[in-house]
């Protein structure tokens, strides 16, 4: 009897065991969802990446939204999914192809980690709590019937994208009453320095620019209405500011629209055809900005470092001082290049310009270089000494 008492412990502890492991086994299966969706885009890259978007967004729903009530939500959870690519790393491409108005579609089986939302959640949150919310100046010159507008629609649909999602922005209007106190022409297409000049002065990481433009395409008459049409095509291109390296470029072919009237040239037909394509390339522009910080954050940025006054042999050594700071933070020093009495380094590295310079001013650091001039992705320093 005491044998089979025995013998009755050790099945219910057995039987115990097997139900920890089956809730440890569910446990560990919920950590990763298997999701099948479908991206779309211009291009079959572009397709795939969003694809990887909504897959990190529906298989993660839980845990994103179980983070809803923290501050920045928004743009963490955006720069999170803008490095779907990273983040879902196990996924099978069903089919691809065409699309409805000339665009490409991917639909894929993916394995979406909830372990990988979470460690990434931090990391973000962490660049952020440090650097802050990155600002952005956006200036688009507009036209008409080649007449320069005093405001610019797609300029604004842009500025209330961003500021939806947590940036700081500073509205092209600023920039444009700044410049014209400065100069006569300083709103004019060409004037792309002196508007980036301004933009940097603001203390901005990225700057916005392009051109739109609406032309008279005709009236028409659209079920019984007529209606003046318009063409319109446009390119905006973005930039670090304070590097002026090229971030990304995206070009609008020809897109059409119109409002109702009887005269060939309509203003306000010329303003819905803008809008009209600004729906397209606000989406694409706030993507490529997403991908391109995402970028930026996690594998660490690029920070120009100018000192004045140094030879290249100084230079040199120098260089070889700046990679022993901190391997796990300095990926690579690029330089130096000599401009005009002006060594120039190019530092790609997991922390900002500000967390760089704090090292730049200690101990023997002090001895060689001055810090004159801090940007945000920029430092300026001469060379102290004969």
């Amino acid at each position: 009897m005491k044998y089979q008492g025995s013998k009755r412990v050790w099945a219910v502890c057995f039987l115990a065991g097997l139900a920890t492991l089956s809730v440890a086994v569910r446990a560990e299966e919920v950590e990763v969802v298997t999701v099948t969706v479908k991206g779309r885009g211009m291009t079959e890259d572009e397709a795939c990446r969003d694809a990887l978007r909504n897959a990190l967004e529906q298989g993660g729903k839980i845990e994103l939204a179980s983070r809803s009530q923290v501050e920045n939500f928004e743009l963490i959870r955006d720069t999170i999914l803008s490095r779907a690519d990273g983040i879902v790393t196990d996924y099978e491409i069903l089919r691809r192809g065409d699309a409805v108005g000339g665009f490409q579609f991917c639909e894929i089986r993916a394995d979406v980690s909830k372990t990988a939302i979470a460690s990434t959640w931090g990391e973000v949150q962490n660049v952020l709590d440090q650097i802050g919310q990155p600002g952005i100046a956006v200036y688009i010159l507009e036209r008409i019937d080649g007449v320069t507008q005093d405001s610019s629609i797609l300029e604004s649909n842009i500025e209330n994208r961003l500021l939806a999602k947590g940036f700081k922005v500073y509205a092209g209007e600023q920039l444009r009453a700044i410049a014209a106190k400065e100069s006569a022409d300083a709103d004019l297409e060409g004037n792309l320095a002196k508007m980036n000049a301004i933009a940097k002065d603001f203390g901005t990481q990225i700057f916005i620019t392009g051109t739109a433009q609406a032309n008279a395409a005709g009236v028409k008459d659209l079920y019984g209405q007529e209606t003046a049409m318009y063409n319109g095509d446009a390119m905006i291109k973005m930039y670090y500011t304070d590097t002026g390296q090229l971030m990304a470029s995206e070009p609008i072919p020809t897109w059409r629209g119109g409002a109702r009237g009887f005269f060939t040239h309509s203003p306000q037909a010329g303003k819905k055809a803008l809008d009209n394509a600004g729906k397209e390339i606000v989406e694409r522009c706030y993507r490529s900005i997403m991908r391109q910080w995402a970028t930026r954050i996690s594998a660490g940025g690029e920070i120009e470092l100018q000192i004045e006054g140094m030879s290249i042999a100084e230079a040199l050594k120098l260089k070889k001082k700046i990679k022993a700071i901190d391997p796990d933070k300095i990926r690579s020093v690029h330089g130096p290049r000599a401009t005009k009495g002006v060594m120039t380094f190019r530092i790609k590295a997991k922390m900002t310009a500000e967390d760089f310079a704090t090292y730049l001013v200690e101990d023997d650091w002090a001895a060689i270089i001055e810090i004159v001039d801090l940007k945000s992705n920029r430092i300026q320093a001469k060379k102290v000494g004969p």
